[in-house]
């Protein structure tokens, strides 16, 4: 549904009633539930066929309405000033008495939380007197959606309503960083680390293989096809994907950018790897990409669909 007045009231409907839906993000669409209650957030495991034991991201309008649900410390201070609200997410320490769903982290006693940059979804926040879990509206392992087509392709009628929100402005999940002890960053995805870094003041650590992170398994953004990473000429019968624009008219050829842009380059991932499966290609090649900044971030991204 267009995102009006009108549509985000029925949006809040549905989730007063505990039922999923889909929403627009900057970074990815979100399948999103009532972070409070366990049902509301079994459903989203269920529909995303997730493991139990993989957390969620909970979404929150400002840090006073995270204040309820998390210890906050300087560090988190100095970053949500600079990058909030906008594509990352930091690891906190749950209150005591929070009212998040055990669900949401798997018992654990942190939570991953972001503050969602989004005109519509802030404006659904507003009206909510709770906070929103909301990972990527995609089956697990599979590409992630940045437009509401994408996620009436994964779910169909499985889920109750969608807010359409046009194409992300960033398309790619949050970056997220764990503000428990030393800061380190446990996913790459929208926000440069080497911006945070300078916010931080210290060379931040990477682990990308920890356990606390949302995300993470080791097949994920697969477009369910094979994919291969550095090619220099693929075979006449896949589909390549090129950073570029090259002065060719091949059929089999999909760019992320005209002109080697990576912002452009890392917005396009996503839709140029389900158009190709939709075209019917059965693998997928693409040219080696600059692994700085955020090409870090979308060979991360190719490197875990090349698991198929």
């Amino acid at each position: 549904m267009k995102s009006n007045q009108s549509n985000i009231k029925k949006a809040k409907k549905y989730l007063n009633k505990n039922y999923c839906i889909g929403v627009p993000t900057e970074t990815v669409y979100g399948l999103a539930a009532n972070a409070y209650v366990d049902s509301a957030v079994k459903r989203i495991f269920n529909l995303k066929k997730r493991p139990k034991n993989n957390p969620l991201i909970v979404h929150y309008l400002d840090i006073d309405s995270l204040k309820r649900d998390c210890l906050i410390n300087d560090n988190f201070i100095k970053l949500y000033k600079k990058f909030s609200p906008g594509p990352i997410t930091y690891i906190l320490k749950l209150k005591k008495n929070s009212k998040i769903s055990k669900y949401v982290t798997n018992n654990g006693k942190n939570l991953a939380i972001r503050f969602p940059n989004h005109k519509i979804f802030k404006e659904l926040l507003k009206q909510l007197d709770y906070p929103l879990a909301a990972p990527s509206a995609n089956i697990t392992t599979k590409v992630s959606a940045v437009q509401a087509s994408d996620v009436k392709e994964e779910f169909g009628n499985k889920i109750k309503y969608i807010l359409d929100g046009g194409k992300c402005s960033v398309g790619i999940e949050s970056t997220i960083i764990n503000l428990i002890g030393k800061p380190t960053i446990l996913r790459l995805g929208g926000l440069d680390i080497s911006k945070i870094k300078n916010i931080i003041g210290f060379e931040l650590n990477i682990n990308p293989k920890n356990k606390v992170a949302p995300g993470q398994s080791r097949l994920h953004y697969s477009p369910g096809i094979p994919l291969k990473m550095n090619v220099i000429k693929p075979k006449n019968d896949e589909a390549f994907i090129l950073i570029k624009k090259r002065k060719t008219k091949l059929k089999n050829y999909f760019y992320l950018s005209t002109k080697n842009n990576l912002n452009e380059a890392t917005k396009n991932l996503y839709s140029c790897l389900r158009k190709i499966k939709n075209k019917g290609y059965r693998s997928i090649a693409v040219e080696k990409i600059s692994n700085r900044g955020l090409g870090k971030t979308i060979n991360d991204r190719l490197q875990r669909a090349s698991r198929y």
